[in-house]
């Protein structure tokens, strides 16, 4: 199989695999009309597999998302064809509208226009809670 490179865009490298399109779906990759790439269960000498994905466009990210899903992923930034710069990621404090409340009590489910928003409770084992309610994400 043979995947170009890029000239201007990302590289998210080191996904967990079968995380791939979780983070593909949660970006809304699906949306952009340009090439995006999404590999799946590509060897890797760290953890056996890993998903990538190669999205060739400049366009705004969102590292949350990511950290969220894949907290050991590498952003790689391609400018020109060259990496110009290597974003590592950790587990954000807090993330608005990419985790739905399921408690049926919280405000959230009543109040349609209300952001879902989460914080981080415990970094250790990655728990967040609804900033509402308190349910665990």
């Amino acid at each position: 199989m043979k995947v170009d490179s890029i000239l201007n865009g990302f590289v998210i490298d080191h996904i967990p695999a079968g995380l791939g399109m979780r983070l593909y779906d949660l970006l809304g990759l699906e949306k952009l009309n340009v090439t995006v790439a999404l590999i799946k269960n590509v060897y890797s000498k760290k953890t056996g597999k890993k998903d990538i994905i190669k999205i060739d466009a400049d366009i705004e990210l969102n590292l949350d998302v990511i950290g969220y899903i894949a907290k050991d992923a590498t952003v790689n930034v391609i400018k020109n064809g060259v990496i110009i710069e290597k974003k590592t990621l950790s587990l954000p404090e807090k993330m608005v509208n990419v985790i739905k409340c399921k408690n049926p009590r919280c405000i959230t489910t009543t109040e349609q226009e209300l952001d879902h928003v989460f914080t981080l409770a415990d970094s250790e084992h990655g728990i967040y809670r609804c900033l509402y309610c308190e349910a665990e994400a």
